[in-house]
């Protein structure tokens, strides 16, 4: 049925409830390859004005192996219940890299919480979540934080 899951992750534990469902689904319909996506969003102009371009750089790096080393500690909770765990991280804006990656990497299914990280920032910019569901036209899984088991 599904042989490539994507699951997008933003770092936050509401992001992560999604987690529970996958593991589920892996096990019991044998999904051979998942995929752990986290986007980390390109520093600013704005930033770079303010601590100069090279430590703009620099946290932008960090942030993105900040962005590894989270996947690899959520890669360990789903490996024994996957064929395959992969990890990616990729920089942009977080719905825009999430549907090119699935466009082009064979993607079956993509699993995503209905809220991350939000607040403010979710109502002046919309939802990840909305966008993905907007523009995706396979099979999306979609779980609010609600859904997570205590």
């Amino acid at each position: 049925m599904y042989e490539k899951v994507l699951i997008s992750l933003d770092g936050s534990k509401e992001s992560e409830c999604i987690l529970d469902h996958v593991r589920m689904l892996a096990k019991s319909c044998n999904i051979a390859n998942v995929v752990l996506l986290r986007v980390v969003e390109p520093y600013s102009p704005s930033l770079a004005n303010y601590v100069g371009d090279q430590s703009a750089m620099d946290i932008q790096k960090a942030q993105h192996r900040a962005a590894e080393e989270y996947l690899s500690y959520v890669t360990d909770s789903l490996r024994p219940h996957c064929g395959r765990v992969e990890t990616v991280v990729r920089e942009g804006h977080p719905a825009n890299e999430i549907l090119e990656y699935a466009k082009h990497n064979g993607v079956d299914l993509i699993a995503i919480s209905t809220h991350g990280k939000s607040g403010f920032v979710r109502w002046t910019v919309g939802s990840v979540t909305r966008h993905v569901m907007d523009h995706w036209a396979g099979p999306l899984l979609t779980i609010p934080p609600a859904g997570c088991r205590p």
